[in-house]
């Protein structure tokens, strides 16, 4: 399966502070690279599901925002709702795409692959509603931060700093 619903088998990461994607920043010896993961943020009051039309968006119980592939019509209406820029039009299909945070994985106890695959170590999953959780652990102990917070939507993705770089 692919992950993230996306019409490559990738996940969106945002290389910073470069021109051309996946090339660091610097001069040699001195370089560095920095990566952004774009996700959905699974808002616990998401503006993309209540302006979608047809109703193909949906909060589950546990957390992810949902998007049912063949509800969703096209119309790109939830794309200018999400303060976050996590929605894609997919041209080949006519659908929105996004991140489900790859509930298939959830459903059988296993994590998000942002968090396999996140090389800096940043990203975690679990239970915020859980002061005891990892999650809510590693949140209290690194300076943890919402990319943004648009009043009212309560993202629940947030970014913890990656780990020191190793040396050569």
């Amino acid at each position: 399966m692919q992950e993230n619903n996306s019409c490559a088998p990738l996940i969106r990461v945002k290389t910073e502070n470069v021109d051309q994607q996946d090339t660091p920043e610097g001069r040699f010896p001195d370089l560095k690279m920095s990566f952004l993961p774009l996700l959905c943020n699974h808002c616990s009051h998401p503006p993309c599901v209540d302006v979608c039309p047809p109703g193909a968006l949906a909060k589950r119980e546990d957390g992810p925002v949902i998007l049912d592939k063949e509800v969703c019509d096209g119309c790109e209406i939830c794309i200018e709702a999400c303060p976050f820029d996590a929605i894609l039009y997919n041209p080949e299909k006519e659908k929105a795409e996004k991140c489900n945070l790859c509930v298939h994985r959830i459903d059988r106890g296993l994590e998000p692959f942002c968090v396999i695959c996140c090389e800096g170590q940043a990203i975690h999953f679990g239970d915020l509603s859980d002061p005891d959780s990892e999650v809510s652990q590693i949140l209290t102990k690194k300076e943890a931060i919402l990319l943004e917070n648009p009043e009212g939507v309560e993202p629940s993705v947030y970014y913890c700093p990656p780990r020191a770089p190793r040396g050569l």
